[in-house]
């Protein structure tokens, strides 16, 4: 009780929801608003309730228009099964919501009304937050492919450039069919924002990957993957190289001839505690 409790205290209205919820209060739409709320609140509990059961540091819940951001003090070095599981625990709640409104349905306790609205928002909110757009679930788990076989800092440029197309073609179909609906015009703006925040401090998410590698807490990498490095590259562009969930041995070349190795651990220290940022990896040996 105390856990859930703790979880509920985290949650915050975001200024979008209270527009929409205005809109809906104005129009007399009192009972979509009650649902819509209900459902993102369900979806964004199970994003919360998995990531409390795996020990992660929640800092807040937001709940928004379409859905809700759960936001974690974490950075990219969870295993992936439990980032998995997280991300996915929010929408996997729409089908237990979805069986127990047919189930009451069918026992006559809710209207057929309201049993259509349910359904339909609740596929509503399930389906856009499977869009492929971050920071909705869908661009977390393209995120999550990405870097399965990609750098960390490549994936998540990627994701922010494919999320960008993908509201660029959702901004045009909304033109094109839906041009009077300000609450799609709310939700949009609110992605863009989000999208253009995320560009902007790209490097300071990739530092904090780097950062809880070197300083977090230290959790067993799944693989070993050495990075073949030539002598003369510098240590930043080595540091792009590393890849969530392996841990990476540095094997440095000369001419094509390996001339020793380093342990991950030596060059994130000396790229953060020594400050040695604008070193090459040679420099690193005390190589000539």
């Amino acid at each position: 009780m105390n856990n859930m409790m703790s979880l509920f205290k985290k949650i915050r209205i975001h200024p979008l929801f209270w527009v929409i919820a205005a809109i809906a209060v104005m129009t007399a739409h009192f009972m979509e608003l009650f649902i819509l709320v209900l459902i993102i609140m369900v979806h964004e509990m199970g994003h919360g309730v998995m990531a409390h059961f795996f020990s992660w540091r929640i800092k807040k819940i937001v709940l928004l228009p379409f859905g809700g951001v759960a936001e974690m003090d974490e950075h990219g070095n969870r295993p992936l099964k439990e980032e998995w599981l997280v991300i996915l625990a929010g929408p996997i709640q729409h089908i237990w919501m979805a069986l127990l409104m047919y189930f009451l349905n069918n026992e006559g306790a809710v209207s057929e009304s309201s049993f259509a609205l349910f359904m339909n928002f609740n596929m509503m909110v399930l389906l856009f937050n499977l869009m492929p757009i971050w920071p909705l679930d869908g661009g977390k788990l393209l995120l999550l492919f990405f870097s399965t076989f990609q750098p960390f800092s490549a994936a998540f440029n990627r994701v922010l450039i494919i999320s960008l197309i993908i509201m660029i073609l959702l901004h045009g179909s909304v033109m094109f069919i839906f041009p009077f609906q300000l609450n799609l015009w709310i939700v949009m703006t609110y992605l863009y924002f989000s999208l253009w925040k995320e560009w902007k401090h790209k490097r300071f998410v990739f530092m904090r990957f780097l950062l809880e590698r070197y300083y977090g807490k230290k959790t067993a990498f799944r693989k070993l993957k050495p990075l073949i490095v030539d002598g003369e590259e510098f240590l930043s562009h080595v540091l792009e190289r590393f890849q969530r969930g392996a841990k990476h041995p540095i094997i440095v070349h000369k001419d094509g001839v390996e001339i020793g190795k380093l342990d991950e651990n030596e060059v994130l220290h000396a790229y953060f505690a020594e400050k040695k940022v604008s070193i090459k990896i040679k420099d690193l040996m005390y190589i000539d």
